[in-house]
């Protein structure tokens, strides 16, 4: 066994960033005889609560007034609940919840997506010790296809469902609760027309207290406090079973990690959707367990959207800022030309964080010049390795490194084996942040873990320097994504991806790796049809068609190609053909999640009569194509 001290000297030079608390505890780091890596910190994991909402209870007692969550209302004006209103509401709620015989065999659904009337519904839930499961709004409300979330209401057997807007989910109602479950599910709306009886939220609202402390207080670190809906790439999608204990030691890790966030109240703006781990447990939780605000952004990190986003920013100073890789580099944008955004951003500013996917380093050195250049310091930009089963953080970028990829070491409490499959290492964990399993899925839930009882990820990770573990881990890719050609050379998609990505930026949305058993590798490619348009030359009206087949774009994308070939080191890591997409990515179809991750294996499959007209040599109707 080797115990590494905290002092490790890396690349990290804090001269130069505005200073903010992050933890640095020791690492303990051992190899055995079968060539496993066992990492895990030495510091022990404080005391937490049993339940999150006693941080809840503990708000209304100490801060009572304090805003916990605000959103814009049809005015424009910030509506706000505070601490004590929100226990309040919590207490009514969850007295209807029990009254209504509301379980973990029958729980609450939530069809809305972020909304002040959502997180009060969620509460209560909480409150009561009766799990909640909220549902994307891609399965829900942007689609027309209901097939998942049938599956998400066979499979949970809810005995309420709820939706701020009926009127906006009722074709999602109709098609999901069926008939015969008329009289098992129990509908309910704050406004709108659901098409079929409904309650008011206003009626749950108005529920008197009476047995709901006593069932909170009857609760504990294993009730189950949420269901999570995975995505579902090849399998209908399963249903992760998150307990009190979970959410609980995830957010202590997360503060022992960060102490920043117990030092002054965290103010958060977010739009994240709290139907994933990341929006939902992780950012929510974070104001919630240290005491802070967070406030709803109603903004997306589109070309259409943002602005909203900027105008929100305009008016609340948040102390860490969360987003997608899309979301940065607009933002990023956006500070260079606006001084009056840059001082109100600033202003509070402690840490920034990442999400969904992975910062290209040129992305990453545009946000750190535009900070330097606006405030005089840095700020330290934050990421890490998780997932929904682990609730989700297992490792943070507490370590003396910097860069895009990294995703540091492990948080305390959290134990990390990495084993070598298919030529790669295996990110594995344990600890009190891990789930028991997936519901009602006994075997999905045994082939999750393995012979220890250590969760395997699928996620592969690599050292950042083999000579000094003490460094930390790398991301490398997700094992199941990596394949090998026709001649058996194994494909690693993930770095292959990061470095098409960070090599293309900024006129590179995201790519898709294809060659499972064939000659060579190429790629599909979603451009950033906006950047392209500037280098096209074309008027704003241009379409996807004229602007992809215009000259100035062919030849960059040509020049690009033969960039990432010149540092090719055989068939592994050649691309011969790229495919540019007029269609974005579809969230409807899976091939893109809320938060912007692409899912490789569902566009591969939706799009495979594209696959093969690429490999064909032949240009689609959809698409252009650019040969080596």
């Amino acid at each position: 066994m080797t115990q590494l001290p905290s002092t490790a000297v890396g690349t990290l030079d804090l001269s130069r960033y505005r200073p903010v608390r992050v933890g640095s505890a020791p690492m303990q780091i051992d190899a055995d005889a079968q060539g496993r890596w066992h990492l895990a910190s030495l510091e022990t994991l404080g005391a937490y609560p049993d339940r999150i909402t006693d941080c809840l209870v503990r708000g209304a007692e100490q801060h009572p007034g304090r805003t916990l969550v605000a959103q814009r209302g049809p005015d424009g004006a910030w509506l706000h609940i505070s601490y004590r209103e929100m226990l309040e509401q919590a207490r009514a709620i969850g007295q209807a919840l029990l009254d209504r015989g509301l379980s973990a065999e029958r729980p609450l659904m939530i069809l809305s997506g972020n909304d002040l009337q959502h997180l009060q519904m969620a509460m209560g839930a909480l409150y009561a010790g009766i799990p909640y499961c909220p549902v994307s709004p891609a399965a829900s409300i942007i689609t027309t296809d209901y097939t998942k979330l049938s599956h998400f209401v066979r499979h949970l057997t809810p005995g309420m469902i709820y939706a701020t807007d009926g009127s906006t989910c009722a074709a999602a109602l109709a098609a999901a609760v069926s008939d015969e479950l008329k009289n098992e599910v129990e509908i309910v709306i704050d406004r709108g027309d659901a098409g079929r009886a409904s309650t008011q939220l206003a009626d749950l609202l108005a529920t008197v207290p009476d047995t709901v402390d006593a069932a909170n207080a009857a609760s504990g670190p294993d009730t189950i406090a949420k269901f999570l809906f995975t995505s579902g790439s090849t399998k209908l999608p399963k249903a992760v079973i998150t307990t009190q204990r979970m959410l609980c030691a995830n957010q202590q890790m997360l503060l022992q990690s960060l102490p920043s966030f117990g030092e002054k109240p965290p103010v958060l703006l977010d739009w994240l959707p709290w139907s994933h781990t990341f929006g939902g447990s992780h950012n929510v939780g974070i104001a919630l367990y240290n005491g802070g605000s967070y406030y709803i952004d109603d903004g997306k990190p589109t070309a259409r959207d943002f602005a909203v986003t900027v105008s929100n920013l305009k008016e609340i100073a948040p102390t860490v800022f969360f987003n997608v890789p899309k979301g940065w580099e607009l933002l990023t944008a956006a500070l260079q030309d606006d001084p009056a955004l840059c001082q109100q951003f600033f202003s509070q500013m402690e840490l920034f964080f990442f999400a969904g996917a992975g910062l290209s380093q040129a992305a990453w050195d545009a946000l750190e010049q535009v900070s330097e250049n606006q405030c005089g310091q840095r700020i330290r930009i934050m990421a890490g390795l998780g997932m929904t089963e682990t609730a989700p953080s297992c490792t943070f970028t507490t370590g003396p490194v910097m860069m895009a990829g990294y995703v540091g070491l492990p948080a305390p409490a959290c134990e990390v084996k990495l084993v070598q499959v298919d030529g790669k290492y295996e990110a594995r964990f344990r600890g009190p942040h891990v789930m028991p399993g997936y519901w009602r899925a006994p075997e999905a839930t045994a082939s999750a873990f393995d012979e220890e009882g250590y969760y395997c990820s699928g996620d592969a990770v690599r050292f950042v320097d083999p000579a000094r573990p003490e460094l930390g881990l790398m991301f490398d890719g997700r094992i199941a994504e990596d394949f090998k050609l026709s001649s058996g050379t194994f494909v690693s998609v993930g770095p292959l991806r990061a470095r098409v990505i960070s090599t293309g930026a900024p006129y590179i949305q995201d790519v898709v790796v294809a060659g499972l058993n064939r000659d060579s590798i190429g790629l599909l490619v979603f451009p950033r049809l906006d950047q392209c348009q500037l280098l096209s030359g074309l008027g704003a009206d241009a379409d996807a068609t004229k602007i992809l087949s215009s000259l100035p774009v062919r030849r960059h994308f040509q020049q690009l190609l033969a960039q990432l070939n010149s540092k090719a080191t055989g068939s592994a890591s050649r691309i011969e053909r790229m495919l540019l997409l007029e269609e974005a990515p579809s969230v409807v179809a899976g091939e893109q999640t809320d938060k912007g991750s692409i899912n490789q294996r569902v566009v591969l499959t939706r799009r495979a009569e594209l696959v093969e007209a690429m490999y064909a040599g032949v240009a689609g109707t959809d698409g252009l194509l650019i040969l080596e």
